[in-house]
């Protein structure tokens, strides 16, 4: 086979209005992650995939940074068909033997798809996920039903789209500006080129109305198991060392001694993390024995557990922590270091529990040699998982 350079468009810069509520439907919340994030990490972690290009609206930066963070984007057009040429536009100079072209309102897209089109774009110009269509079709003639359409041959076509990458940039270039398209494997077969179809899914439908919110939210439970795992730290007190706890630096006289700024909140935090997907413990991914980590900010590996799950298609649903010491008192400082965690994260602070416990004065922490935390994770992952 052929090696490709494929890049990946993520249209989403739609208004959305159709589907209600505050933000455009492409930013809004999905078992609580922004809808658009479902594609973009279904394209981001595709092997074969070497870079994402989201479309977004005039204005959307921020809520794209929100959803996404520091992402590869550019500013679309007035209609999709100017926000795709938009994009491919700006993939010019990358150097892109192929090109996929998908659709932000479809969130939930397999891998299987992506492979079907990858592996036929070999021998085609373009490829197509599509569904047969299953139900009887009739045209209205008024309000009473006309002659029945026969149904073979009728599909219900998908995104992503896959190209040759120069064969449609040159379709959308010569498309006439006057006139619309529904999609992009229309206009490239309207200069000739060939388009085969792939077996679609029924997991890549579109949410378009507010019902389709509900629909998705059922399908995407459904495909999802809750997962629970803790994470426990132990750390020293030392004369001239800071304490940090949660990624808020808390006044005391003594701090806590450790490879990198030992914060033994965040470090709890990324084991239960970490346990959530099997991926082993911290030491595992930050060995102590590297100078690279001397000093290093926790928050840090709590980011890496956290990127691991979402790239197993998890969603982090709450964070439990109990510090464990007699001093300092944790009371005055407990929602800074809630809003950190949060921030850390991504989360909102509502999903975030911070508790302080003592020994009765029993063992190393009642003797005020150390801190304890231990935390708690829940996470949903795919079934499959």
């Amino acid at each position: 086979m052929t090696a490709f350079r494929t890049a990946a468009i993520l249209v989403a810069a739609g208004s959305g209005t159709r589907a209600g509520g505050s933000v455009p439907k492409q930013y809004a919340l999905l078992g609580g992650k922004p809808l658009l994030a479902y594609a973009h990490q279904a394209l981001a972690s595709h092997p074969k995939i070497d870079v994402v290009l989201t479309v977004i609206g005039a204005g959307q930066e921020a809520l794209l940074e929100a959803a996404l963070g520091t992402t590869p984007f550019v500013t679309g057009g007035a209609t999709r068909r100017e926000s795709v040429r938009n994009g491919l536009e700006a993939l010019l100079a990358g150097g892109f033997s192929h090109v996929l072209i998908h659709d932000a309102a479809r969130p939930f897209l397999p891998a299987r798809v992506i492979d079907d089109l990858l592996t036929i774009l070999d021998a085609e110009g373009g490829a197509i996920p599509a569904l047969p269509v299953a139900d009887t079709l009739v045209r209205g003639a008024g309000d009473v039903i006309g002659d029945t359409v026969p149904r073979d041959r009728l599909y219900r076509v998908q995104t992503p789209q896959a190209f040759a990458f120069d064969a449609i940039l040159d379709a959308h270039r010569r498309w006439p500006a006057e006139q619309e398209a529904t999609d992009d494997a229309q206009m490239l077969r309207a200069v000739g080129g060939q388009v085969a179809l792939v077996p679609g899914d029924p997991m890549l439908e579109k949410i378009t109305h507010p019902a389709d919110f509900a629909a998705a939210e059922a399908r995407l439970a459904s495909a999802m198991r809750v997962r629970t795992a803790t994470g426990y730290d132990v750390h020293r007190f030392a004369e001239g060392e800071a304490l940090w706890l949660g990624g808020v630096r808390i006044p005391h006289s003594k701090g806590l001694s450790g490879h990198s700024d030992a914060d033994v909140a965040l470090h709890a935090i990324t084991d239960a993390l970490l346990g959530t997907i099997g991926a082993g413990d911290i030491g595992m991914h930050f060995p102590p024995s590297d100078p690279q980590w001397r000093g290093a900010a926790s928050a840090r590996f709590l980011e890496h557990a956290a990127t691991l799950v979402a790239a197993e298609g998890g969603i982090l649903d709450f964070i439990d922590l109990t510090l464990i010491c007699e001093a300092p008192k944790i009371g005055p400082h407990r929602e800074a270091i809630r809003a950190s965690i949060a921030a850390i994260l991504g989360l909102d602070p509502g999903q975030v529990s911070v508790k302080a416990t003592t020994t009765e004065r029993l063992g190393f922490t009642g003797r005020g040699e150390g801190m304890a935390a231990q935390a708690v994770a829940t996470v949903r992952v795919p079934a499959r998982n």
